[in-house]
């Protein structure tokens, strides 16, 4: 049986942690280095840093925070948010993340997945979806941390990211985010069925479970998760014995 990953998602505006609703109305929440600390301590797979306001504002700025959290923290680091180069690529790994998340400057060129891959190895690239849904089982990916729509059905668009090279899929549902109501299991049943690359779904958890759900229903590679964490809903340990109770194995 393959083995679940259960993920801190930590979104950063500046030097704070910031926690928001369906992407918006952003409120500080800590310090991203304690926060990851802290879940590392308890026993969370990975972490994933994303800059909540880069694409906006034409930057990335995580680098200081991975260089520090690398220092006590061994596992794997995702960091996202400004990525549009091979350069922002290379500066994030030399800080010491294992992979980048990619969503602005995909959809603005995709020949940027595919040179990436090729110069990191698809493991190292992982496509970000945030998406909306917009009709009776018809969803839109998103960019700029889901302030601008485009016409890319989420279903094509995750196909043709796996064929540009991305080596995972980060999949973010605006309409659940935040609202600790659940997961949108349709949205994520459906990539999860139309690509072989592992998928991480975000975006909705409230309760210990919903992640149970989630995985049961759909089969899902990983599991990000921040405001149950942040808020103390529940740690690590109490997420990771509920989803082992009912058969799903963590790392």
């Amino acid at each position: 049986m393959k083995k679940l990953r259960l993920i801190a998602r930590i979104d950063v505006k500046n030097e704070y942690a910031i926690k928001g609703i369906q992407l918006e109305g952003l409120r500080k929440v800590g310090d991203p280095n304690k926060l990851a600390s802290k879940y590392y301590q308890s026993g969370i797979d990975e972490i994933i840093f994303m800059d909540a306001v880069a694409a906006y504002y034409d930057r990335n700025s995580l680098s200081d925070i991975i260089d520090r959290a690398t220092k006590d923290i061994f596992v794997p680091i995702t960091v996202g948010g400004g990525i549009r180069t091979i350069e922002d690529i290379r500066t994030a790994l030399k800080a010491g993340a294992d992979k980048v998340a990619i969503n602005t400057q995909a959809i603005k060129r995709l020949e940027f997945v595919e040179e990436a891959s090729k110069v990191f190895g698809s493991q190292c690239v992982v496509a970000s979806i945030t998406a909306k849904r917009v009709g009776d089982g018809t969803y839109l990916a998103y960019y700029d941390n889901g302030r601008e729509e485009t016409d890319r059905d989420v279903v094509g668009w995750a196909k043709t990211l796996q064929e540009g090279g991305a080596g995972e899929i980060m999949l973010t549902s605006i309409d659940m985010e935040g609202t600790r109501k659940g997961f949108d299991i349709d949205l994520v049943r459906m990539i999860k069925e139309a690509v072989s690359i592992p998928v991480i779904a975000g975006g909705g958890a409230g309760k210990n479970g919903h992640l149970s759900e989630l995985v049961g229903q759909t089969g899902v590679d990983a599991v990000a998760v921040a405001s149950m964490l942040h808020y103390d809903l529940a740690s690590v340990g109490e997420l990771k014995s509920h989803l082992g109770n009912r058969g799903f194995i963590t790392r």
